[in-house]
């Protein structure tokens, strides 16, 4: 036996190595953390939490969606909808009232303190982003909401594609 090699392993291969400067999967994460860590002072004072945030931004665009339009629109399992909403509702932002054409549905409608939140809370999310791209200029900043959304398209047709190929 060959001492030069009798405790070596060869190294792993090179494409086993994504330094977390060259991930786009881990930058963007820690931009989301941020960003979020950083609405979340913002918006605390008035009793809402990050959670409720999402749920209030899709009821301000659209007051009275079901329970899993909610979840579809956020992007969260019913379960954690159906928490947060209760959460919600127990702050007095939300109320649900069962749908008139099919009883098992429930709709989530907007208080009147949960709708004027928005005059307060909306400025505060908009300083947040608007500092967050500061020193970007208009196209800067177009650009990159451009690649976030390639980004999400080549990751959400990859996923498709992995799909069909496992049936």
């Amino acid at each position: 036996m060959d001492d030069n090699n009798a405790n070596t392993q060869p190294p792993p291969p090179e494409t086993a190595t994504l330094p977390f400067e060259e991930s786009v999967g881990y930058q963007v994460r820690q931009t989301h953390r941020l960003l979020q860590r950083y609405l979340q002072r913002k918006i605390e004072p008035y009793g809402v939490t990050p959670g409720m945030w999402y749920f209030l931004r899709a009821l301000w665009d659209q007051d009275g969606m079901t329970q899993r339009e909610l979840s579809i629109v956020v992007g969260t399992m019913e379960p954690t909808t159906l928490t947060a909403i209760k959460a919600m509702e127990r702050s007095g932002l939300v109320r649900r009232i069962k749908n008139a054409e099919d009883r098992r549905k429930i709709n989530i409608f907007l208080t009147r303190r949960g709708q004027a939140l928005r005059a307060e809370l909306m400025p505060l999310a908009k300083e947040v982003v608007g500092n967050a791209v500061a020193d970007f200029s208009e196209q800067e900043k177009q650009a990159l909401l451009g690649y976030l959304k390639a980004v999400q398209d080549n990751v959400s047709e990859r996923m498709e594609a992995d799909t069909v190929a496992a049936k």
